[in-house]
């Protein structure tokens, strides 16, 4: 499956058409691949890779002549490059889209069917969509194939049963961004503006986007709202209410609302369901009706302007959105014991972090002046192990050749710390893949399960506990090791890794990566009431990455985290001491 890129809005705006070039690039490497064409899909996927990192736009190094220049692009992908710049298209991929069926492409979404194999599944059963690979797995046609067998055909079903789950939904990490830069787009023509609903409360996956605005001229905005550039589809256009279809195939609603109802109405479309249930049932034994226009003591309207209001008059504290489930927070809020929410502004440091001295498309100190400019104090380079053949992982000599660049760049790095660190395999029987003697001397070492996803939960339970007892590591990465809409969690006993982390002191990471979020905002809150430490990872391969942390700090927020619950709110020198 092709690489995924999650872009914020500023990225966004300043690099549309590298990030095209990029996704076309990506998606001709996937079907040479299909087409079973050699060495030439690594050649793309390479120079797509290279783009989407630019921080300079495409057309400004074409100028200057420099674009064969760039690492990875010679003259044949350069034209490419310079074709879609100049006519919005690539032809060989336009070409090759005629010549595999669309169908094939959506296979590539199903865990473990990358581009050979669903090239191989083409030409030798000629299966070309999600509904004959899936008739052909439970009529055991395909276990005969090289590469293929029972189990794989299992797998294949257990994939498609996933992706029927998350079908319609989105990640976090790509509707954000697309709905932060609709909002940035509206915000001249609005006096408020707010996106709403789900994304608000940071779930992990969303349905669609909710805007809320208000204006004194309300059509403005509607038609500002329909002709936005990524718009596709409108659906339905009024005077209060807009739906139109993002890119993406994302549905997106744009209500405009009064002033004197705007606090109500956002507080109504954030929702959850549950929590304004609970509100109104409350609301009603006072006396009082709640909807999105505000709060009413008979025919009165008594508030509806600000969001504060609707809870202050139900004799509660504000509840921040991402904890509104009602999952206690309405009972928390009325006796006063609501948790004070760790703010992104708290967070110092990034502990999950790769270079290119593994499977990362920066240097050591490149990605360190990149988190730097991002506001952190510190980062741990977690590159992977020697186990991770695939990713380039580090022998124990290639680690202590890499802790002294680590710590040649510290030196140089003014106000800003460069941690030693690893990304540890954990073995099957628990044990690390690096010799405890080098694993004593970093400052971080992050255990993490790479390979065999599929043992029973007793056996993946130990295999954790085991780990987290070895003394030199520090934080135990995607604890539960999903990939949304990719890979569900392995089995394992959640409650006793949770108790054993407490017990032994090791963090359980929350894992920023877009398409992990694990821990996810439930097991952080079950984490915590067990006694266990976080750690924020972006799990960062190149520098816009970095930005992830922010998704990270959503699902703490949703797990009721505080301050002193996060390893990364400590100064560097506060988190080596407490690790030592």
């Amino acid at each position: 499956m092709s690489e995924r890129n999650y872009l914020s809005p500023i990225q966004n705006s300043q690099s549309v058409k590298n990030q095209e070039i990029a996704r076309a690039l990506y998606e001709i490497a996937d079907m040479l691949d299909i087409k079973n064409e050699q060495f030439t899909p690594r050649a793309y996927r390479w120079a797509a890779r290279v783009i989407e990192e630019l921080p300079e736009d495409l057309e400004k190094i074409r100028k200057r002549g420099e674009l064969t220049g760039l690492q990875g692009i010679g003259k044949n992908i350069a034209k490419k490059i310079e074709e879609y710049l100049d006519s919005g298209k690539i032809s060989l991929h336009e070409r090759l889209r005629t010549e595999i069926p669309q169908g094939v492409l959506d296979i590539l979404a199903v865990p473990g069917m990358g581009p050979k194999k669903a090239g191989l599944l083409y030409r030798e059963r000629g299966i070309s969509s999600l509904d004959e690979l899936g008739k052909a797995a439970r009529e055991r046609r395909l276990r005969r194939l090289r590469g293929f067998g029972e189990k794989t055909e299992q797998n294949i079903l257990k994939g498609i049963e996933m992706l029927e789950r998350t079908k319609g939904r989105m990640l976090l990490g790509e509707a954000l961004p697309i709905a932060e830069e609709v909002v940035e787009s509206l915000r001249p023509k609005a006096e408020k503006i707010s996106v709403a609903g789900s994304l608000r409360r940071m779930k992990e996956t969303v349905g669609d986007i909710d805007i809320l605005a208000v204006s004194e001229n309300p059509k403005v905005v509607m038609d500002a709202f329909s002709n936005l550039p990524q718009v596709e589809d409108v659906v339905l256009k009024g005077k209060t209410k807009t739906t139109v279809y993002l890119e993406g195939d994302l549905q997106a609603d744009l209500r405009v609302v009064e002033s004197g109802s705007f606090g109500a109405a956002l507080q109504y479309f954030t929702g959850s369901k549950d929590h304004n249930i609970h509100l109104r049932s409350i609301a009603q034994r006072m006396g009082l009706k709640i909807n999105e226009y505000g709060v009413f003591e008979g025919d009165e309207k008594i508030a509806g302007e600000e969001e504060e209001q609707i809870y202050g008059l139900l004799g509660m504290a504000y509840i921040a959105p991402e904890l509104r489930e009602d999952a206690g927070e309405i009972e928390a809020s009325l006796d006063g014991k609501l948790p004070d929410l760790i703010e992104l502004e708290d967070v110092k440091g990034d502990l999950h972090v790769h270079t290119d001295w593994s499977d990362g498309g920066k240097s050591i100190q490149g990605i360190a002046e990149a988190a730097k400019a991002q506001g952190r104090e510190y980062i741990a380079i977690t590159d992977h192990s020697k186990s991770l053949k695939i990713a380039n992982g580090l022998s124990e000599e290639e680690l202590e050749l890499q802790v002294k660049e680590v710590r040649k760049v510290d030196r140089k790095m003014n106000d800003f710390k460069v941690l030693t660190g690893i990304e540890a395999d954990i073995k099957d029987n628990g044990e690390l893949d690096l010799d405890d003697s080098i694993l004593r001397e970093l400052d971080v070492v992050v255990g993490a399960v790479h390979s065999k996803f599929s043992m029973p939960e007793r056996q993946m339970t130990e295999r954790l506990v085991e780990a987290m007892r070895n003394e030199n590591m520090d934080v135990l990465a995607h604890p539960t090791g999903r990939l949304i809409g990719r890979r569900d969690p392995y089995e394992l006993d959640i409650e006793e890794i949770m108790d054993e982390a407490a017990e032994t002191r090791t963090a359980l990471e929350i894992n920023c990566f877009p398409d992990r979020l694990d821990l996810n905002g439930p097991h952080v809150r079950m984490a915590k009431e067990a006694g266990a430490k976080m750690s924020l990872g972006t799990d960062t391969h190149s520098a816009h990455d970095l930005q992830f942390i922010k998704f990270g700090v959503g699902m703490a927020r949703r797990g009721w985290l505080e301050k002193e619950d996060v390893l990364n709110t400590m100064t560097a020198e506060e988190l080596k001491a407490y690790l030592r």
